[in-house]
């Protein structure tokens, strides 16, 4: 592929995530629409958006490389289980979504300015009352501290962004995050891109074609949302 394909608002539909740039490495597409018949198109295909202003197009990404992590096989080093323990955190689950996705859009990817756009909010939200969307909250002292959000799709949880206002108060939602998942029998958490913070967790990375093989085997449409009710 030599350049980024363009994309109609309809009909929904991805060029193969095999096609995306080497440089930058992973761009496959622009345009289309953020609802959520895009993003669940995107998702069972390996495709994330990710994008700077509501003022550009939407940009939609397969990156060569993909950061992943079986549910129970979080590095959890001694410190974090002395946290977990005894800093008198409270982990929920979908209380508070639109607060998380809120803090969450301080975060910079790649230090390369603040992703989460009031359009990207809006869809995560709108994908969070469908039933797709889910968020771990970590609180103390009534006082949400750190969380995570991301999307739920048959046995496979796919990673957003998560934000700490407490010491280890991301860890903290991430590893309740995985534990909940291997005890549901998740395949796989999909982390997206590499950095060091994610590496301290034991995340790993696999190839694009290895990540789409384990994602062809798993069904997108299997419906395991009312789990998060629990």
């Amino acid at each position: 592929m030599s350049a980024v394909t363009w994309l109609p608002v309809q009909p929904v539909g991805f060029p193969d995530p095999r096609e995306a740039l080497e440089e930058p490495d992973g761009l496959l597409a622009a345009g289309g629409a953020l609802d959520r018949d895009w993003l669940l198109e995107a998702y069972s295909h390996g495709i994330f958006p990710w994008f700077d202003s509501d003022d550009q197009p939407i940009l939609w990404w397969s990156p060569s490389r993909r950061a992943v992590l079986e549910p129970g096989a979080m590095r959890v080093p001694r410190s974090l289980k002395k946290t977990i323990r005894h800093a008198g955190y409270s982990v929920s689950w979908d209380t508070d979504f639109a607060a998380v996705i809120r803090a969450c859009g301080g975060a910079r990817r790649n230090a390369s300015g603040t992703w989460i756009t009031p359009h990207m909010r809006a869809a995560y939200e709108d994908l969070h009352r469908s039933g797709y969307a889910h968020s771990v909250e970590v609180w103390h002292d009534a006082e949400l501290v750190g969380g995570l959000y991301g999307v739920s799709l048959g046995r496979m949880f796919f990673g957003e962004s998560m934000f700490s206002h407490a010491s280890d108060a991301s860890k903290v939602a991430f590893f309740n995050l995985q534990d909940r998942l291997h005890a549901w029998q998740f395949e796989l958490i999909d982390c997206q891109i590499m950095n060091p913070h994610l590496a301290s967790l034991g995340v790993s990375e696999v190839s694009r074609s290895h990540f789409l093989r384990l994602l062809d085997r798993l069904d997108p449409n299997e419906t395991r949302c009312g789990l998060w009710c629990l």
